[in-house]
């Protein structure tokens, strides 16, 4: 296991990496609206999704491969109303429509709306 670390996204928040690397198989961990210097974007779901996705490529290219590499997601979003603009702004980024769950959750850290993870295979 290899745990991957990037500047270009923000440093872990607490005891965990912002990936690990297994064989061929990328893990991330789930990526909140942080800046790469950690500031928190207090903004709307759109914007919080964007800044998710920046951070979820920086910490996939530092692991040697793309968003289009991922096979699978899963999103939380503290409100499931929240669901069409989460999917307009995903959508931009994971157009080649990996597996994917979303489920609500009650809150997430730092008041965030919204955070995703991912699984990504790296092309030999």
């Amino acid at each position: 296991m290899q745990k991957i670390y990037t500047k270009k996204a923000p440093e872990a928040i607490g005891p965990y990496s912002q990936a690990v690397k297994v064989g061929n198989m990328v893990f991330t961990s789930g990526q909140i609206a942080l800046t790469p210097s950690g500031e928190f974007l207090d903004a709307d779901v759109k914007t919080q999704t964007k800044q998710v996705c920046e951070n979820l490529k920086a910490v996939l290219s530092a692991a040697g491969c793309e968003i289009s590499d991922v096979v699978k997601t899963t999103i939380f979003l503290t409100d499931i109303n929240d669901f069409s603009a989460v999917n307009e702004v995903y959508g931009e980024y994971f157009s080649h429509k990996p597996a994917r769950s979303t489920v609500a959750v009650k809150e997430l850290p730092k008041g965030a709306k919204v955070e995703i993870e991912c699984i990504g295979v790296i092309k030999s």
